[in-house]
C-alpha cells in the first residue's frame, strides 16, 4: 500500500511537470517535445562488450584559464565566446528531471537546479545578465553527441570527466564530486550492491552507471535495466519493474526527496567528477569556462549555489572541488 501510495503520487507530479513544460516552453528554455519527463522506456538489450579504457594520466586536468576574463559584452574576435555573443545567448544542455540538479518547476515550468545556476554564470560572464542562456533538455545519452555536433555550447548535466570520454569532447575543470551509490524501496532488505545479485538494477544510457552495473561481478550477475530519463528509474521503481537504481549520490537524493519510501543504501562504490563538456575545436571557450569556475570558487558563488540546492538535503557546505590543469 505504502509503495502504491508513492506511485501515485509521483507519477502525478510528473505528468504536471510535462504538461506545464509543454505549454512553458520559451526560446530560451526550450525542451524537445520527445524528451519530456517521467515516460517509462522500455529496457534495452544489455551488452557485454567491453571496450578497453584509453590511460590518459589525469582526466581531470583542464585547460588553465587566461586572466584577466574580458568584459562582458566584449568577447574577443575570433573566438567561440564572441560567436556566442553575437548569437545573443549560450545554449547548454542540462536535464529536466533531476530534482536538485536540474528539473523543471511545474509551477512555472522553468528548469531549475545546482548545474542550472552554475550554467547562468557562464552567460553572466559573456553577456553581464545570466538569463541570457538557453537551456536544451537532453537526456545522458545525447550530452556528448550534442556537444560533439555543437547543437549546445557545453552540457552541464552530470557528466562524469573519465578517459574515455576526454577522447569525445573537451571539460571544464570539476565543479562537483559526485559518487555512485544504489537507491531502493524502504521495505528492501538490500544493505550493499552486492546483495542485490541477480536482481533488476536500473540506470540511464550512456551513464557510467549503467557501465558498472553491467560489468559488476556478482553471482549471480546483476541484470541491468537501462532507460532513456533519469525519472524513468525512479518511475521503474515504484512500478516494482526493478529492485535499484544505481546513479549518483546527487541523482538519487533527488529521487528520495521526491519518494520518501527509498533509502540510499551502501557505501560510495565509484567517484564521479563532475565538468562542464565542451566541443574540442574551442579550446580558448573551455579556458574562459574555467576562468568563470575559478572566479566562482574565489568569490563564494559556488559556495551559495552549494547551500541553496544542495545543503537542504547533504548539510554544510563543503569546499569546492580543488582545479586541475594540464598546462
Amino acid at each position: 500500500m505504502m509503495r502504491l501510495r508513492s506511485t501515485i503520487i509521483a507519477v502525478a507530479a510528473i505528468t504536471m511537470t510535462a504538461s506545464v513544460a509543454a505549454a512553458c516552453s520559451t526560446a530560451h528554455d526550450r525542451a524537445a517535445p520527445d524528451h519530456l519527463g517521467g515516460r517509462s522506456a522500455a529496457p534495452a538489450a544489455a551488452t557485454t562488450t567491453t571496450t578497453p579504457t584509453p590511460d590518459c594520466g589525469d582526466a581531470t586536468a583542464s585547460l588553465r584559464p587566461q586572466a584577466p576574463l574580458p568584459s562582458p559584452n566584449q568577447m574577443p574576435g575570433g573566438t567561440y565566446m564572441r560567436t556566442i555573443q553575437e548569437r545573443g545567448s549560450v545554449v547548454v544542455g542540462v536535464d529536466q528531471n533531476t530534482l536538485l540538479l536540474g528539473a523543471r518547476d511545474p509551477v512555472d515550468g522553468q528548469i531549475k537546479g545546482f548545474e542550472v545556476d552554475l550554467a547562468r554564470q557562464v552567460a553572466k560572464a559573456i553577456f553581464g545578465d545570466e538569463n541570457r542562456v538557453e537551456l536544451k533538455a537532453v537526456s545522458s545519452a545525447q550530452r556528448l553527441p550534442f556537444v560533439q555536433n555543437q547543437t549546445v555550447d557545453l552540457a552541464v548535466d552530470a557528466v562524469t570527466v573519465n578517459c574515455a570520454r576526454v577522447q569525445q569532447v573537451a571539460f571544464s575543470t570539476i565543479y562537483y564530486d559526485a559518487s555512485q551509490k544504489v537507491l531502493v524501496p524502504t521495505d528492501s532488505t538490500a544493505a550493499q550492491l552486492q546483495d542485490l545479485a541477480g536482481k533488476k538494477v536500473c540506470a540511464t544510457k550512456g551513464s557510467t552507471s549503467l557501465d558498472f552495473v553491467r560489468h559488476y561481478p556478482s553471482s549471480p550477475p546483476l541484470v541491468p535495466y537501462p532507460v532513456d530519463l533519469r525519472s524513468d528509474c525512479l518511475v521503474a521503481l515504484q512500478e516494482e519493474k526493478v529492485d535499484a537504481i544505481s546513479s549518483d549520490d546527487a541523482i538519487l537524493a533527488g529521487f528520495q526527496t521526491q519518494d520518501p519510501y527509498t533509502k540510499i543504501i551502501g557505501p560510495p562504490m565509484t567517484d564521479e567528477p563532475y565538468g562542464m563538456a565542451i566541443n574540442q575545436d574551442h579550446p580558448e571557450f573551455v579556458r574562459f569556462v574555467n576562468g568563470v569556475l575559478e572566479g566562482l570558487r574565489a568569490d563564494g558563488t559556488w559556495d551559495a549555489v552549494y547551500a541553496k540546492w544542495l545543503s537542504p538535503v547533504f548539510g554544510s557546505v563543503p569546499p569546492p572541488p580543488d582545479a586541475h590543469y594540464r598546462d
